[in-house]
């Protein structure tokens, strides 16, 4: 009976010594798990502040435009002569590039403004392959805009350049139907 007793004892210690030391351990990774989310918190703080400041600009620099083309109109009608911006002087296009940029043209026709996901969609691609494609296209000189909206890229083209594509096939893509 001594002897079990002993052996209670020493388990009881050696559950002791161990529970403390997994105590200690559970500790300092939870010390570390905060610290980790302290900073994760603050990193979101500064995106989403920083997010806030590009959203800010970029209605500053739509005011902008419009204020310039009110100025551009104004300055028409007292019979000023605008200086008309350089023409647009894409490189050529490749064949998945072209597709890409027909059912971007053909999409922002019908819903304003079009997505990756949206592209990826109608020509069965991932969406980063057919961002790759668009920045491609946007070093081509494909003047094609992005914006941010919740954070999703939302692609448009330039309506002058897309006039220009219209009329005088600047890009010589083939006319081909696209089911959309």
């Amino acid at each position: 009976m001594l002897l079990t007793e002993k052996k209670r004892m020493l388990y009881s210690e050696a559950f002791r010594d161990t529970n403390n030391q997994l105590h200690g351990a559970f500790s300092q990774i939870r010390d570390e798990f905060e610290d980790h989310l302290t900073a994760v918190n603050e990193n979101t703080n500064e995106i989403q502040a920083n997010y806030e400041l590009i959203g800010n600009i970029d209605q500053k620099l739509n005011k902008l435009a419009e204020r310039l083309d009110k100025i551009d109109l104004f300055l028409q009608k007292q019979g000023m002569e605008i200086e008309e911006k350089e023409a647009f002087k894409p490189i050529r296009l490749s064949k998945r590039e072209q597709e890409i940029f027909l059912v971007l043209y053909t999409l922002e026709e019908v819903k304003g403004s079009v997505t990756y996901l949206d592209i990826a969609r109608k020509v069965c691609l991932p969406e980063d392959i057919i961002s790759s494609y668009i920045a491609n296209m946007l070093q081509k000189g494909i003047p094609i805009t992005k914006k941010y909206i919740a954070n999703e890229a939302h692609l448009t083209l330039n309506p002058k350049f897309k006039a220009q594509q219209a009329k005088e096939n600047i890009l010589q893509i083939e006319q081909r139907m696209l089911s959309l």
